[in-house]
């Protein structure tokens, strides 16, 4: 069980307690509010009842002045005071704990504060208006009713909050107990073990990052498998020609005289230039695999790329006496990677001259039509039959290995960069026949990779 798991939980943790928390007081506040303005109504009513019932029973019999009505017991009684006054000034009654002086000079209700104390008065006359009556409260009344209300409320939070955590807390542990096991699962898998997971339980929540996760495993496998199926085909491609380079060699060695062993060395150099082209190629093809589009795409035009590839393959053009011609539309653009595409268009053009006897034509032709862009490459070769035409795309897939030069790798990095550039690859006869002609075209030019 891993720190990001309890973090997880006490994240939850804090923050359902956090919200249960806050919703509590605020309830608390609000609940606290309302209950302080009904206390305060209650109480003025009951002052406003004691006033008027004491101005009526004033008004039936105007006593004497009393100055003491006796002791008070209770304790909220000793916190209540009172006083009947006639319209003259004369004092006709009051509690034994009221002054002498009237307790307030407003009528109706109104407070006061004084002696480290606050009253709360109420005055009324009758209506004659020949009796006074004047009742005032301690305001400590309402303070300890409303202090006692408020601890009530208090005192659930205090003693819920704590179990609402371990509920919380709890409820997350079994919630997360799958993400525990699916940890466990993957920790325990060797690196070579990239079946899917597959939990006995998976919440709905995290079915998203383990469709996610499964993805990644498939992606890491095919490209495993790739790279396991590239290193088998190169072992056995590369072990034939070094092979061939190490006979040459000890004929060379063993030569009787110079013209023997000059030959053997044409040879040994011949096999050295093609083990080189087929390192190269496979280079190539090991760099493009990984990828998922070209790097810093950028606008490339195909003419000027197209004639530089075919003037760096001049002289092999001239050695071979081929017909060969260029029409390449200025401009010509598309988006992409520059020298991925000479790659492209140099292995286009590299077949078709290897393939093409002497004296035989080869076309390569650059152009666009109606927002489309592509490359054209015809030779007069012997072409490939309908039916091989899609083998020959699989890496180190060659025809007529013993006649013709090659590694089987020429259309397979074409087929990869133009993949890789959203464009469309398409083998065909020549024509005239006989041959091949390959088109490389981008549907929509340069959105085709926007």
């Amino acid at each position: 069980m891993t720190t990001a798991w309890f973090s997880l939980r006490r994240r939850l943790l804090g923050l359902l307690l956090g919200g249960v928390a806050a919703a509590w007081l605020v309830t608390m506040v609000f609940s606290y509010i309302d209950a302080h303005h009904e206390v305060d109504e209650l109480f003025d009513a009951q002052l406003a009842q004691a006033a008027q019932t004491l101005l009526a029973l004033a008004s039936h019999d105007e006593g004497e002045y009393i100055e003491d009505l006796g002791d008070v017991a209770h304790k909220y009684q000793r916190r209540l005071r009172f006083q009947i006054w006639r319209a003259d000034g004369k004092l006709l009654m009051r509690s034994n704990n009221a002054p002498e002086t009237p307790l307030t000079a407003a009528n109706g209700f109104s407070e006061a504060s004084g002696d480290g104390e606050h009253w709360r008065y109420f005055s009324q006359w009758n209506e004659e208006r020949n009796l006074q009556v004047q009742v005032s409260e301690n305001h400590h009344i309402r303070d300890d009713l409303i202090g006692h209300i408020a601890w009530r409320l208090l005192l659930p939070a205090l003693f819920g909050l704590p179990l609402i955590g371990f509920w919380v807390w709890l409820a997350t542990r079994h919630g997360l107990s799958s993400l525990d096991g699916i940890a466990r699962q993957i920790a325990s898998r060797a690196p070579q073990q990239l079946q899917p997971v597959i939990p006995a339980t998976a919440p709905e929540e995290i079915r998203t990052m383990l469709e996610a996760l499964n993805g990644l495993f498939q992606r890491v496998d095919t490209a495993l498998e790739t790279e396991r199926r590239f290193t088998a085909d190169a072992a056995h491609e590369l072990r034939t020609p070094l092979a061939a380079l190490q006979t040459q060699l000890q004929v060379a060695l063993r030569a009787r005289d110079d013209k023997e062993r000059d030959r053997s060395l044409g040879q040994l150099q011949s096999g050295l230039s093609r083990a080189s082209h087929l390192i190269d190629q496979m280079l190539q093809l090991a760099r493009l695999d990984p990828e998922s589009g070209p790097p810093n795409p950028q606008v490339v035009d195909l003419a000027k790329v197209a004639e530089s590839v075919c003037a760096d393959l001049g002289p092999q053009i001239l050695t071979r006496n081929i017909d060969f011609e260029l029409h390449a539309d200025q401009p010509c653009r598309v988006l992409g990677q520059a020298e991925w595409l000479r790659v492209l268009i140099r292995n286009l053009v590299d077949n078709a001259i290897r393939y093409t006897p002497e004296n035989g034509r080869v076309r390569v032709t650059i152009r666009q039509n109606a927002g489309s862009v592509e490359i054209y490459v015809s030779d007069s070769g012997p072409g490939i039959p309908a039916n091989q035409r899609e083998a020959v795309l699989r890496r180190f897939h060659r025809l007529n290995q013993d006649e013709q030069p090659g590694s089987g790798l020429g259309l397979a990095i074409v087929a990869r960069i133009a993949e890789l550039h959203g464009a469309r690859l398409e083998l065909a006869e020549a024509k005239p026949p006989p041959g091949l002609s390959v088109r490389v075209f981008w549907p929509t030019g340069m959105d085709a990779f926007s």
